[in-house]
């Protein structure tokens, strides 16, 4: 069995994790998240997007066939209500478990205009790429391949605030893959192709950045206080850090462990799982890392 870490940090690959039911197959997993109850979510774009399985990798149940076009980014609050991006269709959608919309942000099938390399971006969204939730409710959401803007929004989902433009000063995105928040609501976004992640506070304002990281594409923060962050760049794999950004453990180029990793969260196990989005036989999966 493969096993990838360091430290204290050292896991085994799980291979094979989920037991699919004949005939089905993830396609390619965009994004995966576990609720309260450990039940682990998988968002892809298969036959079958969204997907729940037991963490022993029982099939528990899916819904939203024929609902979504390219799904993208997947945030489980803590009320286990699910919440998902969807690049082509340029909404957000909250949902119940057993599916049902409670809360949709944007106007489905419609992008706005991009005004602009360096001037304003229009409202949301254009193909918008991450969801997450601060301490008090509000909805932040990256609007990561057409607008380059983070946008805020309050509970009910009145925009409240929007800030970013391209380009590579602080404050600025090539393209905002995913955004997270962690134990301090400070608000992280993986600018994926300036090779770092910025940080803002809640109102938008430029706290500092993390630039040892390679194509950074998704962020989970565990209450364990570590924050794990998708590496697309240098290999492809998983880095782990303290919220202080001091680096625990990493790694990349390991064709065993992640081949394609897009997504990944933490169940309260510590066991890790990544959604791939690769090429047919080549990390289009989901891999569990069980902690030893």
């Amino acid at each position: 069995m493969t096993t990838v870490g360091e430290g204290d940090f050292r896991y085994e690959v799980v291979t094979d994790w989920p037991q699919m039911p004949e005939w089905w197959s993830f396609g390619l997993a965009s994004d995966v998240a576990v609720d309260s109850k450990d039940r682990v979510w998988v968002f892809s774009r298969g036959k079958h997007p969204v997907t729940c399985w037991s963490k022993d990798g029982a099939f528990i149940g899916s819904w939203g066939e024929g609902f979504f076009r390219e799904p993208h980014g997947m945030f489980i609050d803590k009320d286990d209500n699910i919440w998902l991006t969807e690049k082509q269709r340029h909404i957000v959608t909250k949902h119940a478990p057993d599916g049902e919309i409670l809360l949709e942000l944007g106007q489905r099938d419609y992008a706005q205009v991009t005004v602009g390399q360096h001037g304003d971006f229009g409202l949301p969204f254009n193909s918008p790429s991450g969801v997450a939730l601060a301490s008090n409710g509000d909805i932040y959401v990256s609007d990561g391949y057409g607008n380059h803007r983070v946008h805020h929004f309050s509970p009910t989902g009145e925009l409240l605030n929007s800030w970013g433009r391209s380009g590579t000063g602080p404050g600025e995105f090539t393209l905002l893959h995913k955004v997270g928040i962690d134990s301090q609501d400070r608000v992280y976004i993986c600018d994926r192709e300036n090779n770092r992640i910025q940080r803002f506070d809640l109102a938008g304002n430029y706290i500092d950045e993390w630039t040892d990281v390679v194509g950074p594409g998704d962020t989970y923060f565990h209450t364990d206080g570590f924050v794990y962050v998708v590496e697309q760049g240098g290999g492809n794999g998983i880095s782990i850090w303290t919220e202080d950004g001091e680096l625990q453990a990493r790694w990349r180029g390991n064709a065993d462990a992640c081949e394609a990793a897009h997504g990944c969260w933490v169940d309260s196990e510590g066991s890790i799982y990544v959604a791939e989005i690769g090429q047919p036989g080549h990390g289009q999966r989901v891999r569990k890392f069980v902690r030893v």
